[in-house]
C-alpha cells in the first residue's frame, strides 16, 4: 500500500516537474523563469525523497538537504543580480 502511494506521488510530481518546466521554457521574463526553476529544483528534491522512501536508504535524505541548500543559495544569488538590474 505505501508503494503504491508513493508511485502516485511520483506520478503527481512528475506531472508537475512537466509544467513548471514549460513555464520555464515559455516564461516572458526573467522572474517567471527564476521561479520555474526555484519550482524544478524543489520537485526534484521531492523526488529525491520519494526515492529514500522507496528504496529505504537514509542517505538520499542528505542528498536531497544538500541540494536544496544549495537551491536556495542559488535562487538567492539569481534574484539578486535581477535586482540590481531593476
Amino acid at each position: 500500500m505505501v508503494e503504491t502511494l508513493i508511485l502516485v506521488a511520483a506520478a503527481l510530481a512528475g506531472a508537475a516537474f512537466v509544467l513548471a518546466l514549460d513555464r520555464f521554457v515559455r516564461g516572458p521574463v526573467a522572474a517567471d523563469r527564476v521561479i520555474a526553476f526555484d519550482v524544478l529544483t524543489i520537485i526534484a528534491i521531492t523526488g529525491i525523497v520519494l526515492t529514500a522512501l522507496f528504496e529505504g536508504r537514509a542517505v538520499y535524505l542528505d542528498v536531497a538537504l544538500v541540494y536544496a541548500l544549495l537551491s536556495f543559495l542559488g535562487v538567492i544569488v539569481v534574484a539578486r543580480y535581477l535586482g540590481k538590474g531593476a
